[in-house]
């Protein structure tokens, strides 16, 4: 038996308001935690067109942007 199968069983075992009560609860429960989508991959956003990006390419486009950048300012 599964958690949900057991959560059924004792479920189906309570008085109507009871019941009412645990379904209460698992609202507010899914409502303190709501179901947050999982962050996709970068990689995913560009898989479809071929691009090979390497770890070598991201730091040469870093160098690029920041290399000028005022030091003193920091």
């Amino acid at each position: 038996m599964n958690l949900e199968q057991a959560v059924l069983e004792k479920l189906r075992t309570l008085t109507p308001d009871k019941q009412q009560e645990v379904l209460d609860f698992a609202e507010f429960l899914h409502q303190k935690n709501p179901h947050k989508r999982p962050l996709k991959s970068v990689k995913g956003l560009w898989a479809d067109l071929k691009v090979d990006i390497t770890e070598e390419d991201i730091a040469e486009a870093r160098k690029e942007m920041w290399g000028n950048f005022p030091r003193e300012d920091i």
